[in-house]
């Protein structure tokens, strides 16, 4: 009578016990970039809630006395509500512009046929590897002719626009069959019904990954305001900050108690949207 070799079910053996230990390897790098990752939001957020004299004290990542009047007082320095109303209606124009003309002309460049339109394109592309500090006095000249300084249209209205977000959204829209646009015009759909009924529910992905890197981008820009505004009333949340580093000094824990309130929008936009953020940056370029 043969006798069968018994294997335990949990335990990997051969090649599998390779890939078993090997994955831990892969987490255990993965868990310890993680955390150099996070070192610099742990050390902002403790360096906000420390008094003066321990900002530069061991123990760093562990305050000895918590001070939460920081925050206050660093909300009171200066007119941070005008601040952040200032960003908050910057930053949603610039998003809503961006998702809206990209994808107007991001559809123009994929379903619309006109003479020139791939030349065109390439001109758009090039725009991307032109530095914005190239293009900075320029820019300024324009809005100064236009009387525009020191007020929301300076601020916006250069930044409605990207080539970035047509080149995204044009890419993505490739990926959908034309075959749709198709039957919608044989049902009676107009080109911008297409692109509003069928095109922009279909590109949702892609849609919030611009919309994320926009919010991202006008949230956190700082040289552009500080080149066309010079009322404190007009100055935006980062411009704020920068109050905090004087001739003689750095007031640390109110610039950083600053900071972590300025940065929890930017990161709960970007946890809200992170599936779809992922999701569209997956697909976006699947065809050239």
């Amino acid at each position: 009578m043969v006798k069968r070799k018994s294997y335990s079910k949990n335990k990997p053996t051969g090649l599998a016990d390779g890939f078993y230990y090997g994955g831990i390897v892969l987490y255990a790098f993965l868990i310890l970039f993680g955390l150099i990752v996070i070192l610099p939001y742990l050390w902002m957020l403790t360096m906000s809630l420390k008094p003066v004299k321990e900002i530069f004290s061991p123990p760093y990542l562990f305050p000895v006395h918590f001070q939460l009047k920081n925050y206050f007082e660093a909300w009171n320095a200066a007119p941070f509500a005008r601040f952040y109303f200032n960003t908050a209606v910057m930053t949603v124009f610039i998003v809503a512009g961006q998702v809206i003309f990209s994808a107007m002309a991001a559809y123009a460049f994929v379903r619309l046929k006109f003479p020139g339109r791939e030349i065109l394109f390439l001109i758009f592309l090039s725009t991307m590897m032109v530095p914005f500090h190239v293009t900075l006095i320029p820019s300024y000249l324009i809005v100064l002719r236009l009387g525009w300084l020191d007020t929301f249209k300076a601020l916006i209205v250069p930044r409605l626009v990207s080539a970035f977000g047509i080149f995204l959204l044009r890419q993505y829209f490739l990926t959908i069959p034309a075959e749709l646009d198709h039957a919608a015009s044989m049902d009676g759909c107009s080109k911008l019904g297409i692109l509003w009924r069928i095109i922009i529910p279909l590109s949702m992905p892609a849609l919030s990954a611009l919309a994320i890197f926009s919010f991202l981008f006008a949230w956190n820009d700082f040289l552009w305001p500080l080149v066309v505004t010079n009322s404190p009333l007009m100055r935006t949340i980062q411009l704020g900050l920068a109050m905090f580093q004087g001739k003689y000094g750095t007031r640390w824990n109110y610039l950083m108690a600053g900071t972590v309130t300025a940065s929890i929008p930017a990161i709960a936009a970007f946890l809200i949207g992170q599936r779809r953020f992922i999701e569209g940056i997956t697909l976006t370029g699947l065809k050239g």
